[in-house]
């Protein structure tokens, strides 16, 4: 077996900004030369998460406020007297810092309608990393 991994650097604009990440991914899956296998898409922090979603400014848009209803700021939560940013880290907790996706025939399987996107979910903006390994044959 084989594992490659790479790890993707960009800066985010902070609360609840979305970056498109599926070409990085992508295009890292073809260099692996990797024909049957995963890809992993990882995020090494807790105020961030790896989802799919379609590209499409309404659905962003909706996705955001979704986000926004479900766990909402300053509802007293006990980790606020810590740093204010309790909210970030239940709705990354929820979201998952992770996905996992097939590799068949050296392609990323994805539906037509799902991009990978990294989710800042942090009070401020950030300089980020996303770890992507590919495992296979």
């Amino acid at each position: 077996m084989k594992i490659m991994s790479r790890e993707l650097r960009f800066s985010t604009g902070g609360e609840i900004d979305l970056v498109d990440i599926t070409a990085e991914v992508e295009g890292f899956v073809r260099e692996s030369g990797i024909k049957n296998g995963q890809a992993l898409v990882f995020i090494p922090g807790a105020t961030g998460a790896i989802v799919t979603i379609e590209h499409e400014s309404g659905l962003l848009e909706d996705f955001k406020r979704v986000l926004k209803e479900v766990v909402p700021k300053s509802r007293g939560y006990l980790h606020d007297r810590i740093d204010n940013n309790a909210h970030s880290h239940l709705r990354a907790t929820l979201l998952g810092p992770s996905l996992v996706l097939p590799v068949i025939d050296g392609r990323l399987v994805r539906g037509t309608w799902q991009q990978i996107f990294f989710v800042e979910l942090d009070v401020r903006p950030r300089h980020r990393r996303v770890i992507v390994q590919v495992m296979g044959e």
